[in-house]
C-alpha cells in the first residue's frame, strides 16, 4: 500500500493521464527527498530501526513514495512492467557528520559508520520502453519533496512542491501553468466524492462544494492515508480487487534490493523478476472510481 498514490494532485494526474492529456507517455520521475537524520539518531520510535538500515545498506532504500504513483500512471503490472534498473550512490557523509555533532562522544550511534550514500539515483526502463528516474535523498539538509514528473508526446506535469502543467499548443510559448487550473475539470472521482461527503458532514447537505476557501479547508481535512485505508476496507467488504495487490507490493519492494545489488556491482543493470508470470500483459489498468 502507498498513501501518496491517494493524494489529491497525484490522483488528478492519474485522471489526466487516463484521459490522454499528455499523449503517449515516455518518461516519469519521482523521489523521496526528506531530511530524516534527526529520526535516525533517536533512541526511540523510528530511531530503533531506521538508522541501522543506513549503517549496513547502500541503495535506494525507500522508493515507494516516488514509485507508487508512477506505477499507476504508467500501468506497471497492468500492461507494462519494470524490466531492469541501474543505480548509483554518492559518498556517505551526512549521517556521520550529523551523529558527530548531535550525540555524546560515547554514544553507539556516533561511533557507528553509516554506509548508505547521501544521494542515490536509480534509472529504470520498462518492457515497453518507458524510462523512470527515482532519487533517494534523506541524509543532507533539504526541504521535503517527491519531485514527481510525467512527460508524454503532448505535454508534461510536475508535482511537489508545486503542481504545474504544460500542454502542447499551436503557439510556441511552452510555459508552465498552475496545476490548480486543471483541478476543477480533472478532479479524480474518488476525491470529488470524498469532498462532497465531507461537505455534507459539515452541514451543507444540499449545496455543491464551493471552489475557494471552503473547498481548500475541506481538502486539507482529507488525507491520502484515510483514502488508502478506506479503499482497502471497501475492497475487503465488497469483494472487489484492491487497488494494490501482492504483485505490486513485491515489484515496488524489489527495487530496493536490486538497487543495492547494482550499486555494489559498479552500477551494472539488474533485471526485475516478473512476479506476475506474464499476466501483466493482460491485466487491465487499475480502476479506481468513487468512494
Amino acid at each position: 500500500m502507498e498513501n501518496v498514490n491517494y493524494m489529491r494532485e497525484e490522483m488528478a494526474i492519474l485522471n489526466m493521464v487516463r484521459k490522454g492529456l499528455f499523449g503517449e507517455l515516455v518518461h516519469a520521475e519521482g523521489a523521496y527527498e526528506h531530511d530524516t537524520r534527526y529520526l535516525k539518531i533517536r533512541d526511540y520510535g523510528d530511531g530503533l530501526w531506521l538508522g541501522e538500515h543506513f549503517a549496513r545498506r547502500n541503495g535506494n532504500l525507500y522508493p515507494q513514495h516516488g514509485l507508487g504513483p508512477i506505477a499507476w500512471w504508467l500501468n506497471i503490472n497492468h500492461g507494462d512492467r519494470l524490466d531492469y534498473l541501474v543505480s548509483m550512490s554518492s559518498n556517505a557523509r551526512g549521517m556521520d557528520l550529523y551523529a558527530k555533532e548531535h550525540l555524546p562522544a560515547d554514544h553507539p550511534k556516533r561511533l557507528k559508520k553509516y554506509l548508505n550514500g547521501d544521494i542515490n539515483s536509480t534509472l529504470l526502463r520498462t518492457v515497453n520502453g518507458l524510462t523512470i528516474i527515482l532519487k533517494h535523498d534523506t541524509d543532507l539538509p533539504r526541504p521535503y519533496g517527491r519531485a514527481h514528473l510525467v512527460q508524454g508526446t503532448r505535454g508534461i506535469v510536475r508535482r511537489h512542491p508545486e503542481f504545474k502543467v504544460s500542454l502542447e499548443r499551436k503557439v510556441q510559448d511552452q510555459n508552465w501553468e498552475p496545476g490548480a487550473k486543471f483541478l476543477a475539470e480533472h478532479e479524480h472521482p474518488l476525491w470529488k466524492q470524498a469532498l462532497e461527503r465531507a461537505w455534507r458532514k459539515s452541514g451543507h447537505a444540499t449545496e455543491p462544494v464551493p471552489i475557494g476557501e471552503a473547498e481548500t479547508k475541506l481538502s486539507a481535512s482529507i488525507t491520502g492515508d484515510y483514502l488508502e485505508d478506506f479503499r482497502l476496507i471497501q475492497a475487503l467488504l465488497t469483494g472487489v480487487p484492491p487497488d494494490f495487490d501482492v504483485y505490486d507490493a513485491a515489484t515496488w519492494s524489489a527495487m530496493s534490493a536490486l538497487s543495492e545489488k547494482s550499486v555494489a556491482d559498479r552500477s551494472r543493470p539488474m533485471d526485475f523478476p516478473d512476479f506476475t508470470k506474464g499476466k501483466w500483459k493482460t491485466n487491465p489498468p487499475v480502476k479506481i472510481m468513487g468512494v
